[in-house]
């Protein structure tokens, strides 16, 4: 009995959780509401205020604008070991975002992520805008859509 008892609380403190609703069709980002949405087809399953790079307006072009990205891309990959809690990757940047940059003469820059809040010890407001270019909200919040969210799942990033 106390075996079961120390197994089951050990699993209550697991950022790791399990999902078994609608499926998570996409993912659409208001920049400007500072909002995130997670849809099944056209219904809203979850919300989330949101925090941005540190420089939000318009659409990233290089590394370290401080800008997000605009447009259509796909959650690619997730990192369970993220200094930020946990997180999902997209695939910013694409073959157009590459070449704006390029045009430039500098990098697109990479490694654009949902993730939780800072770092511990950090003094950023989990819902301000902190980040490098990618999408923050609490580390709570990221533990179910960490859950919810499947690779290959399309994100539009709006204005």
């Amino acid at each position: 009995m106390l075996c079961l008892l120390a197994l089951g609380l050990s699993a209550c403190g697991s950022k790791f959780r399990n999902y078994n609703g609608p499926e998570v069709t996409q993912v659409i980002v208001d920049k400007s509401d500072r909002r995130m949405y997670l849809l099944h087809h056209s219904e809203v399953l979850k919300s989330y205020d949101i925090g941005l790079g540190f420089a939000p307006e318009g659409h990233k072009q290089f590394e370290g604008d401080g800008k997000t990205p605009e447009g259509l891309y796909f959650i690619d990959r997730r990192n369970p070991n993220s200094k930020f809690h946990l997180s999902i990757g997209i695939d910013y940047p694409n073959e157009r975002d590459i070449a704006e940059a390029l045009a430039m003469g500098k990098s697109p820059g990479g490694d654009i992520f949902i993730h939780g809040g800072p770092p511990k010890g950090s003094k950023a407001d989990p819902r301000s805008d902190w980040t490098w270019g990618c999408i923050a909200v609490t580390n709570r919040e990221m533990e179910h859509i960490y859950a919810m969210v499947d690779d290959g799942t399309p994100i539009l990033i709006q204005p």
